[in-house]
């Protein structure tokens, strides 16, 4: 294959990646705009209690990590609380959830060593229709496995 090939390919290329990603930001801005904010059960509720298969990377009594089923970077891990306790999103944290956001955050800790993501990752709590939250369930999401760019998006 020619340079200009390979150039005129990766062009193209790069076009479509552009726009498969606009694609599922549109649709992931759209969920958000469309989740109401309730205290109700949720897919993650489902997810917990098994109805619903998700791929399990880390357990403990306290805290569910699973694969997201539409991965933003090569690795791409959500955490979970088991018991929400009225947690739909940062936003409503009280003082009696700073040992559960700890818990978190520290599993993202241990499942990014876990995974691999020794270069480094990135952490990410959407909170309300505006941040980008369609889940009204608190979650971390753990992603790494490629550089991150600045400023997120």
């Amino acid at each position: 294959m020619s340079k200009e090939n390979i150039s005129s390919t990766s062009s193209r290329l790069a076009v479509l990646t552009y726009h498969l990603s606009a694609v599922v930001m549109a649709s992931e801005k759209e969920a958000a705009a469309a989740a109401v904010p309730s205290d109700s059960p949720t897919i993650f509720d489902k997810i917990i209690n098994k109805e619903i298969p998700s791929k399990v990377v880390y357990e403990d009594d306290k805290v569910l990590a699973f694969r997201d089923i539409e991965p933003q970077a090569p690795t791409h891990i959500l955490i979970i609380p088991k018991v929400k306790d009225g947690l739909t999103g940062l936003s409503k944290a009280e003082e009696r959830h700073c040992e559960i956001l700890g818990r978190l955050l520290y599993t993202a800790k241990l499942v990014a060593k876990q995974e691999g993501l020794e270069d480094g990752f990135r952490i990410v709590i959407n909170d309300g229709p505006n941040g980008g939250q369609s889940v009204f369930h608190i979650h971390v999401h753990l992603l790494g496995g490629r550089q991150m760019n600045w400023p997120p998006g």
